[in-house]
């Protein structure tokens, strides 16, 4: 168990903690994280679920040696979604390629894919829905089916803005996703 102190540090260093703001929000003594962090001492079982439930992960993810951290895979999870603009599905089959080989080898993919994939997903269903009403609208002549054209513009605009953010935030360390939870369709 030498590298549970270290990878407590990186995460909670991930999520932008310091160690007073993990140990209160824990409600872990302070200096308990600190011999933690420091492989000092191994974390009681206790102890180990409080920090991982404030970290957002399960306790697998820190004991398990054969996890690792990679932000820029993660980071590039996120810019994986903007094959849409190129591939019509792309938004759902190449994040799903890349969520399905990794799952379970990268610290927080779980999490963050089930997230966008379930964003993507409906994001897809709403966005070629509008579109099609738009075609449909236009054809029968009436009169506001502009609204669809616009509804369209706005999804684009969102999945093409949302997951370069996101990106930007793994990149500087920050791992809480941005995308809403919405139906969880992927779990």
């Amino acid at each position: 168990m030498k590298n549970v102190g270290s990878k407590i540090r990186e995460l909670r260093k991930l999520k932008g903690l310091s160690q007073e703001e993990l140990a209160e929000s824990a409600g872990v003594n302070l200096r308990t994280i600190q011999r933690i962090e420091n492989n000092e001492n191994e974390p009681r079982a206790t102890t180990l679920n409080l920090i991982c439930e404030i970290l957002e992960l399960t306790p697998e993810d820190i004991l398990d040696y054969g996890k690792q951290i990679d932000k820029s895979y993660l980071s590039l999870f996120h810019l994986s979604v903007l094959t849409f603009l190129v591939i019509p599905v792309g938004n759902i089959i190449i994040p799903l390629i890349l969520y399905m080989t990794k799952k379970d080898k990268i610290i927080g993919l779980k999490e963050i894919g089930a997230h966008v994939l379930n964003f993507q997903i409906l994001w897809s269903v709403f966005a070629y829905s509008s579109i099609i009403l738009y075609a449909i609208f236009k054809i029968m002549h009436y009169a506001n089916h502009l609204i669809f054209f616009y509804m369209f513009i706005g999804l684009y605009m969102v999945n093409i803005l949302l997951p370069i953010v996101s990106s930007v935030f793994i990149t500087k360390g920050k791992t809480r996703t941005l995308y809403p939870k919405i139906i969880p369709l992927i779990k």
